[in-house]
């Protein structure tokens, strides 16, 4: 399989397209602005506590209180509370968490006013972004994930990650890592550790105690709520996760980037450091590596799979639909079942990729064409489960019922992916009608003048569709170099297969858009 990585680097925004076989099956999209993203762990203030619910309601600094339930206190909340005071004093300084004579555990049925007060202040991670109309999900039980482990303070287990199947390679990294975790300290060891050896998990521990103790640093000058320890950018922690040497090639357009992870794959397997290519082409790297037409044509409701078969994607509060339809499609049998099955089981790539690329958390539910078989019913079943098992976000699947719906639950730790694929009409702003094209170049060359005279710019990109780039570029003296003396400016003209006919906009240097 062909697997490859495309990100796009610009000033507002960090896209990451992971490509398997050019096909795209996960977008990931982070603003520069983010703020709350899992992992990060804050001091926060207890506001209310809500006996009815088991739960209180926590100050992170976000407009809504964060939800923080009893069951995810963690079993060693007393200990991890005592040492949270001790730290927030200024008096003394608290012992090593490895020195610490640890409390007994939490009653797993106790009740939350029985361990928290309002106005106590408290350590809390993040474990669910903000979503809707609820805040963030939180969680006392810290950890300090890595790439191949993930750091559990106040804990004394070793866990080792379901993927990794070999019974011996799980009870070689089981020993491996109770030789050299320090007392009070427990971590989950992942996928990725697999055939790793001491040096570099022990390397990964120390980085990880590291980052723990400079947290606790900052608890003695912190006033919640603030952000104590922020979780690498969703990117950073997207690239920790997904990067591994299968790839075959990761095209990035940013030089900064394309260090960074080149020398990231330099320490993760140094022989593959050519994979990492650095993109300066002038056509954007979605419409080169044909991204942006993917992203259009997947996220609609509508989505085409097979020979005119096709998804109806629809949403509510509670869960996702996937209406399987078979549409106009032919076959040369008449054989209805056959004709469903073969449907159904296409479907399930389509549906399992469009889990992973908008990101869908939850319930989701999905009608299956009619079967009256059993062992067909089953055979969907069984290949549903056999594609999902790439998606490394936890979920079950349920077999399908004798009405053909299927049921999945999918974790859900931040919104759903929403690309909106249907736009106002550009050409004539949604008023139905349009001015007229022969003075089309008149309206950029206005917008050309107010940006140079009334702003003063004089380096600028504009992006409009091939037809238009080919009319202003055509010939010697062509428009642009004309405008380009007209108003002693340097314009560079960038096709964008994309943008609707006379559609354009104005860039700066740095590629973000002019508004007028």
């Amino acid at each position: 399989m062909n697997i490859e990585l495309v990100i796009d680097v610009n000033a507002t925004e960090i896209a990451i397209a992971l490509l398997e076989n050019k096909q795209l099956v996960e977008l990931n999209k982070e603003k520069s602005n983010i703020q709350f993203a899992v992992g990060d762990i804050y001091l926060g203030k207890v506001k209310k506590i809500m006996p009815g619910l088991n739960a209180a309601f926590v100050d992170v600094g976000y407009e809504k209180d964060a939800f923080l339930h009893y069951l995810d206190l963690g079993p060693q909340f007393q200990s991890f509370n005592k040492f949270l005071q001790a730290s927030l004093s200024k008096k003394n300084k608290p012992l090593p968490v490895s020195k610490l004579k640890l409390e007994s555990e939490i009653d797993k049925n106790g009740k939350i006013g029985n361990v928290l007060t309002s106005g106590q202040q408290i350590l809390v991670q993040i474990a669910k972004e903000p979503i809707s109309t609820k805040g963030p999900r939180l969680s006392s039980e810290i950890s300090i994930a890595g790439r191949n482990i993930v750091l559990m303070p106040f804990s004394d287990k070793v866990s080792i990650s379901q993927k990794i199947s070999s019974p011996e390679e799980r009870k070689r990294l089981k020993r491996l890592m109770e030789s050299i975790i320090p007392r009070n300290f427990g971590v989950i060891v992942r996928t990725a550790a697999e055939g790793k050896k001491v040096a570099v998990l022990d390397a990964e521990l120390r980085g990880l105690i590291k980052k723990w103790e400079g947290a606790l640093e900052k608890l003695k000058t912190a006033q919640a709520p603030s952000l104590i320890v922020s979780e690498l950018k969703r990117t950073s922690a997207i690239l920790r996760d997904m990067l591994n040497v299968s790839f075959n090639n990761i095209h990035v357009n940013d030089e900064n980037v394309y260090n960074d992870i080149k020398e990231y794959i330099d320490t993760i397997a140094p022989e593959k450091e050519k994979i990492v290519k650095l993109y300066q082409g002038n056509v954007p790297i979605f419409e080169q590596f044909g991204v942006e037409k993917q992203i259009k044509s997947l996220f609609g409701k509508t989505v085409s799979f097979k020979s005119g078969a096709y998804l109806i994607v629809e949403h509510t509060e509670a869960l996702h639909v996937f209406d399987v339809n078979s549409g106009n499609r032919s076959k040369a049998t008449n054989d209805q079942e056959t004709n469903a099955l073969d449907v159904n089981l296409a479907a399930t790539e389509e549906i399992a990729r469009q889990l992973r690329l908008r990101d869908m958390g939850g319930i989701i539910v999905v009608d299956f064409i009619d079967m009256h078989s059993q062992e067909n019913r089953q055979i969907v079943f069984e290949k549903m489960k056999e594609i999902m098992a790439k998606d490394r976000t936890k979920h079950n699947i349920l077999p399908l019922s004798k009405f053909g719906l299927m049921q999945i639950t999918r974790q859900r730790v931040r919104p759903e992916m929403h690309i909106s694929t249907v736009e106002k009409c550009p050409t004539c702003k949604g008023s139905g009608e349009v001015s007229p094209t022969i003075i089309f170049d008149e309206q950029i060359e206005n917008q050309l003048a107010f940006f140079v005279n009334e702003k003063g710019l004089n380096n600028l990109v504009l992006k409009l569709h091939p037809y238009i780039a080919a009319f202003i570029c055509k010939g010697f003296i062509s428009k642009r170099i004309k405008w380009m003396f007209k108003y002693t400016c340097r314009i560079k003209v960038i096709p964008i297969s994309s943008y609707q006919l006379l559609e354009f906009h104005f860039f700066d240097r740095n590629d973000i858009e002019i508004e007028l």
